[in-house]
């Protein structure tokens, strides 16, 4: 057996096992990656859901406010469990702060109200968690993974032979593909 052959045996092999075990990783990066990109469109970690509606009895002024009156105007909306504080950053408007970033703002002199509501996004989150290195161990793993993904890119590149390995079009493919990030970096 040539040494050639040898080297492309183990590489496709190197490249097969790498390539299954990090998977996972890579769709975790590859989906975390495209949300993040579009950050000014998709929040990430939370989903906000805004609802604009008007309270139709007589609300009380600031003075006449109480936090039992801020309760019956949470049960409508399920929130009276996660009730914090109220307060008033203007005479008319009334903000009701509650648990994990939900909040309700009256005016209570028209009855206008905007209620918004803040949700975990239980996967998309988790994956941006990991994509933003959460700590220590993960910064190891992550590594071990920069370190697999350059293996699998040698391994790949050297596993083809003939016009469609290094010397052939994966070549071409391999150096247009290094010059679009470079052209990136020079004129964007």
């Amino acid at each position: 057996m040539k040494w050639s052959s040898t080297v492309r045996k183990w590489s496709r092999l190197i490249h097969r096992d790498l390539s299954f075990f990090f998977s996972g990783m890579v769709l975790i990066y590859a989906i975390s990656g495209i949300v993040m990109n579009h950050r000014d469109t998709i929040n990430p970690n939370f989903s906000i859901t805004r609802k604009e509606y008007k309270i139709a009895e007589k609300l009380p002024d600031k003075a006449g406010m109480s936090k039992e009156k801020v309760l019956t105007l949470l049960e409508p909306l399920g929130e009276t469990g996660n009730y914090t504080k109220y307060y008033f950053p203007k005479t008319d408007v009334m903000k009701v702060f509650l648990k994990g970033g939900s909040s309700l703002l009256v005016n209570v002199k028209t009855g206008e109200a905007v209620y918004e509501s803040v949700t975990r996004r239980p996967l998309i989150g988790a994956m941006s968690r990991l994509h933003y290195n959460p700590g220590q161990w993960w910064t190891y793993f992550a590594d071990i993974f920069a370190i697999a993904l350059i293996i699998i890119t040698l391994s790949g590149i050297i596993m083809l032979k003939g016009n469609k390995g290094i010397i052939g079009r994966g070549g071409i493919e391999l150096i247009v593909g290094i010059l679009i990030p470079i052209l990136f970096l020079f004129f964007f």
